[in-house]
């Protein structure tokens, strides 16, 4: 068994993905349209579905917002250069609202970014 994909809802799909594709250096894998149900998915990721996970961002015709609830925690994704991703994040326009440096308690690198819908993104410098 393997994790395909995560999959977040967003209100401005356009927007979900400039943010992932040019401030996250993620790629647009695919995009389809269901006309009959009024949704449309794009998948995005560091590689093909087939081989590492990905997000699926889904916008539901007509919705711009949703209530984020308190159950969902955030995504994580393991940088080279912590400080160099978020003063680019930064330069874009991009909330970095945790800025880098170590976890509480520990010794890893970490930082937290938002992404144009509210969902938290950890950064966590790998060494």
């Amino acid at each position: 068994m393997r994790l395909l994909h995560t999959m977040l809802r967003v209100g401005d799909l356009q927007n979900s993905i400039d943010f992932y594709t040019n401030l996250m250096g993620m790629k647009l894998l695919k995009k389809s349209e269901n006309k009959e149900y009024q949704y449309t998915l794009a998948f995005i990721g560091y590689g093909e579905e087939s081989d590492t996970t990905v997000l699926e961002l889904t916008y539901n015709w007509g919705e711009k917002h949703y209530n984020m609830g308190d159950a969902f925690g955030h995504i994580a994704i393991g940088v080279d250069d912590i400080y160099a991703i978020c003063e680019f994040i930064e330069q874009q326009g991009g909330d970095v609202y945790r800025k880098p440096g170590p976890v509480k308690g520990g010794k890893s690198v970490i930082a937290f970014v938002r992404d144009p819908d509210g969902y938290a993104i950890e950064l966590i410098e790998r060494k």
